[in-house]
């Protein structure tokens, strides 16, 4: 395999520790990607460029979701698998024509690329790392196509996880369209030294400069697990329920054979799923428990500044068993309920 060295002014990663307290500067962001738009740098992504003719028969031997039938200028996300089934990590790949694009977190790096590499043998695949050459601006909110616009930014109607090739202030960048319809969001690759232009650009059309914290609000209310937070590699695809990332029908992959089993003998014994908590954001690690018997444990929790005011939110996995909407359990010392995900009612300004 070849490689050569590597998106927001790098946005560092929030903290491990819940807060109950929220700032007004973070009350806002928040709001803005709701009910707004809110723009955001993304230099905690990474991204591969894979070229080489056997390159979209060897990426879809190797993750769980279809590449080999994607049409140019559309992405899937997919999780990247262990011979047993656990997952090493998580991405998305976008069919650019003569090349595929990776793109993952960065704390992912290293581990993905080890993996490519190990499987790589004859197959005439070679692999790019372009930290430095390529990152990524996001931006959030209703308004966000609007902003856009205004910001000169022309595009066509795009689906989700579709790419859009788009010429700006003189720049080739690309658009791409984020996967929650509902939610409209969208990312824009561009060259790192014109990142910081489109930022203020979108700032200049509307958009509120947002940070990590009300970045990582707006996760949990969207219900969006992340890998290294929500999923581990001890975990099976199934109980992340991140159906997105699984294609029944495309053919063998590494792990196949255990999503498969899982699929014909039944669910798994958990599921990934909220919780509604009444008291202060319990610490990832708490213990869901149900007639003092654990079923399960929280992985993200956060205050959410709703509409209807302050509402503590959890992410986590529960027992099926005890899994339905509704149901009373405790969260570490408080009462939580178990909630559907996203959390709609949050994403309501």
């Amino acid at each position: 395999m070849g490689t050569t060295p590597q998106n927001e002014l790098a946005v560092s990663a929030p903290s491990d520790r819940p807060s109950a307290s929220i700032s007004a500067k973070v009350r806002d962001e928040f709001h803005a990607l709701t009910s707004t738009c809110g723009v955001y740098e993304l230099g905690s992504r990474a991204k591969l460029r894979l070229t080489g003719s056997d390159r979209v028969r060897w990426l879809n031997g190797m993750v769980t979701n279809n590449v080999r039938d994607l049409a140019v200028g559309h992405g899937v996300y997919a999780f990247l698998l262990s011979p047993q089934g656990r997952i090493l990590g998580d991405l998305y790949a976008y069919n650019r024509g003569e090349e595929i694009l990776v793109d993952t977190d960065r704390s992912q790096l290293d581990k993905i690329l080890a993996t490519f590499d190990h499987y790589i043998i004859m197959d005439d695949v070679e692999v790019t790392n372009l930290d430095g050459q390529l990152t990524a601006v996001g931006l959030a909110g209703p308004d966000a196509k609007k902003v856009l616009a205004a910001a000169g930014f022309t595009l066509p109607g795009l689906q989700p996880l579709q790419v859009a090739d788009v010429e700006w202030n003189g720049t080739k960048t690309e658009v791409i369209a984020g996967e929650q319809e509902r939610c409209a969001s969208y990312e824009i690759w561009i060259s790192p030294e014109k990142s910081r232009e489109a930022l203020a650009g979108l700032k200049q059309a509307g958009a509120m400069l947002v940070g990590s914290d009300a970045l990582e609000l707006y996760r949990i209310a969207l219900g969006v697990p992340r890998y290294g937070q929500d999923i581990h590699e001890r975990d099976l695809p199934q109980e992340t329920e991140q159906q997105r990332a699984l294609n029944f029908s495309k053919g063998c992959y590494v792990g196949q054979e255990i999503v498969e089993r899982i699929r014909s003998r039944g669910n798994v014994h958990r599921k990934f799923t909220g919780f509604r908590v009444e008291g202060p954001p319990p610490a990832p690690g708490t213990k869901i428990q149900v007639q003092d018997k654990d079923v399960g444990e929280v992985t993200s929790a956060a205050v959410i500044p709703a509409a209807n005011g302050d509402q503590t939110a959890a992410l986590g996995y529960i027992r099926r068993e005890a899994s339905g909407a509704g149901k009373e359990v405790r969260a570490g010392n408080s009462n939580a309920h178990v909630a559907d995900l996203p959390f709609h009612d949050l994403l309501k300004q």
